[in-house]
């Protein structure tokens, strides 16, 4: 069995009115996670609640698949409600999610990943992050077009390229990993790692046993550092593997070669082996028929001037069938060769249109191309209104790119121009609110909880 501890804070900053950020701490089925709204005054207050809600409901087979169909039916009903619902029209969420999970080895660990929040691994004393964000500035540096540093203070890095409730389907991140004693998670919000560098979260993860103490003073150095947005913080231990470590320790104290040795296959030994000469006595049957099948010498001239015509005929005959063959073979190579440059044009090629009233980014040609229709990549939250009425006609029409930087980057300067014509200042899909003149820092109750995974 598997045994994990938790610990949990979460607070509003010292920016936001309100904190739309969500947590999960279910100890019956080792489930744990972190979930960070957006949306209007409420929206993300609700987006977030029924993301960890939902989970919980839903994750209740110890599997990868279990967990992340439980995401994606998350997602389905936050869209929904979001096009019902006129008050939370927009609203999303993000969530990242870590459980104890059946796996081939044993009980492993599942993490599940959409949007920016972040599951870390610390193990060995080095922090390590186990999702991806799915941000703008993210498939940037992924790009090469910034870097880390930049990323880190780019204006529109709260743009998310994937979250719950923005379309009807979602693709849900996830993997699994060996669980060992002494394996720290860290699940967080984005209003931890904007403000506390990877360092200082090492430093504290290491520091601090109780995973309670280290939730509340990660939260105390992101308010420390500005508090911006609202931060949620879960920290889960494994405090006993089920003596996977100590198994594996003793299996090397018994037999250290054995990382060494490498097994041959029975096949690859018999193929190294030195080739013994075959008399054609022992020759295989199929060998032995092939000989006897071969014609015998005539020494009638007739005989011999007769396979010398029918020699001449299938000559001829060869000579016209390969002629026949290198021309379907040269016709099939140019009709393979226009076709691939046409795939490879309609898959490196970009454009921004409408999806409805929303702008969007295909991958592809606008219209398509032959049997190559174009793909969707997402959906934002700029809608037709947040677009300058000059440029409507042309992302209508489909404003093409050569690359997916290229498109990134227009879809930035789209953002940049509709959050200067907003009277509060947002991002396109997280929303950023003022705070009131001395606004204070007001921390919720945190929680520890035990639990031990079943059998």
């Amino acid at each position: 069995m598997t045994t994990l501890r938790a610990g949990s804070a979460t607070d509003v900053g010292q920016v936001r009115s309100n904190n739309q950020d969500s947590q999960l701490v279910v100890t019956s089925t080792s489930l744990f996670g972190v979930a960070d709204g957006m949306g209007g005054h409420q929206g993300g207050e609700v987006a977030s609640a029924m993301a960890v809600q939902i989970t919980e409901e839903h994750a209740t087979e110890p599997t990868l698949e279990s967990l992340k169909a439980a995401v994606r039916l998350a997602n389905r009903t936050i869209f929904e409600k979001a096009g019902s619902d006129r008050d939370l029209h927009g609203m999303g969420t993000t969530l990242v999610a870590v459980q104890v999970v059946d796996g081939p080895e044993g009980q492993e660990v599942a993490w599940v990943n959409v949007g920016d929040s972040r599951v870390y691994l610390l193990r060995d004393d080095r922090l390590i992050q186990l999702s991806a964000d799915h941000s703008l500035v993210e498939d940037l540096v992924r790009d090469g077009q910034l870097t880390p540093a930049e990323a880190a203070v780019h204006p529109q890095r709260n743009i998310l390229t994937r979250a719950l409730g923005i379309d009807l389907d979602v693709e849900v991140d996830g993997a699994t990993v060996l669980p060992f004693t002494g394996d720290r998670f860290l699940l967080c919000s984005d209003g931890l790692f904007n403000e506390v560098s990877e360092d200082q979260m090492a430093s504290v993860l290491r520091r601090l046993v109780d995973p309670t103490e280290a939730a509340d003073e990660l939260v105390r150095l992101a308010n420390e550092g500005g508090g911006r947005d609202n931060i949620t913080v879960v920290v889960v231990d494994v405090v006993d593997d089920g003596g996977r470590a100590a198994a594996a320790s003793a299996a090397l104290v018994d037999d250290p070669t054995q990382i060494l040795a490498t097994p041959v296959a029975p096949a690859a030994a018999a193929a190294t082996s030195p080739a013994e000469p075959v008399s054609a006595a022992d020759a295989p049957p199929a060998f032995a028929d092939r000989r006897s099948s071969l014609p015998e010498a005539h020494d009638d001239f007739g005989s011999e001037s007769d396979d010398l015509f029918a020699n001449l005929d299938s000559a001829r005959s060869r000579r016209f069938t390969w002629r026949v063959v290198a021309f379907v073979v040269l016709v099939l190579a140019l009709l393979a060769a226009g076709f691939g440059a046409v795939w490879y044009s309609s898959e490196h090629s970009y454009y921004v249109t409408f999806k409805g009233d929303q702008v969007a980014l295909y991958r592809g040609k606008p219209g398509g191309v032959l049997v190559f229709d174009p793909t969707l990549l997402r959906t934002t939250k700029l809608t037709r209104d947040d677009v300058e009425p000059a440029l409507r006609p042309g992302i209508e029409k489909g404003k093409e790119f050569g690359s997916k930087a290229d498109a990134d980057r227009y879809l930035l300067s789209l953002a940049d121009v509709a959050s200067q014509q907003e009277t509060t200042t947002t991002t396109t899909v997280v929303t950023t609110t003022t705070a009131p003149p001395g606004g204070s820092t007001t921390t919720a109750p945190t929680t520890t909880s035990t639990t031990t995974a079943g059998p």
